[in-house]
């Protein structure tokens, strides 16, 4: 027996309209170190109106959001506190990698600088560019909306089985000393056992 519905209901799954909700109430929590956080305030201006994709206010408390955009450097030193961040912040969450540095740790491969946050956190989405312009992260974040709507659930089922990336070990202040030695030693200049002598000699 057929039921006739008023023309006002629509029927959708309780996945789909969560997902469409969590897609236009995206929640950001930037972490700006660099010039690409100045293109992240250009982007929340009113010229490009990030607040028509519901991610209008910026929120510095972690356990708020559901966004983390990473924009700019990270140094070995601030690793730490970017990996709280995101253990702090509830699932199900999402991360958007902006700039060059964030993604592959920019133009040096330096000992100081973090080689890609994806070594150390999830990574939904890269905005390559030194530094990229509003534009790109407004497609990023539309980008990130669709995934919303295709991935998320109800229950968080898929973000429960998400691991950490283990990422290497913490940089060893002695590698600084090796990586010296043989720089010098390439150079013609030292050799590695009087300079490895001669630091010995100044610290003591």
């Amino acid at each position: 027996m057929a039921v006739g519905l008023p023309e006002n209901i629509f029927i959708t799954k309780l996945d789909a309209a969560a997902n469409w909700a969590r897609s236009n109430s995206l929640w950001p929590m930037p972490f700006a170190t660099a010039c690409c956080g100045i293109e992240l305030m250009a982007t929340a201006a009113s010229r490009h109106d990030l607040a028509r994709f519901g991610a209008e206010v910026m929120r510095f408390s972690p356990r708020q959001c559901d966004l983390l955009i990473v924009a700019g450097r990270v140094v070995m030193k601030m690793l730490p506190v970017l990996q709280r961040i995101w253990l702090q912040m509830p699932e199900p969450k999402w991360c958007i990698s902006m700039g060059a540095c964030a993604c592959s740790g920019g133009v040096f491969d330096t000992y100081a600088v973090v080689q890609g946050i994806d070594r150390f956190i999830p990574v939904d989405m890269y905005v390559p560019g030194c530094p990229p312009r509003p534009e790109q992260l407004l497609q990023a974040v539309m980008d990130m909306q669709a995934k919303v709507r295709r991935t998320g659930t109800v229950m968080g089922r898929e973000f429960a089985i998400r691991d950490m990336p283990a990422g290497p070990a913490p940089f060893d202040s002695d590698e600084r000393y090796r990586i010296e030695d043989t720089r010098l030693v390439q150079l013609g200049g030292f050799s590695a056992a009087a300079t490895s002598a001669g630091r010995g000699a100044t610290q003591g």
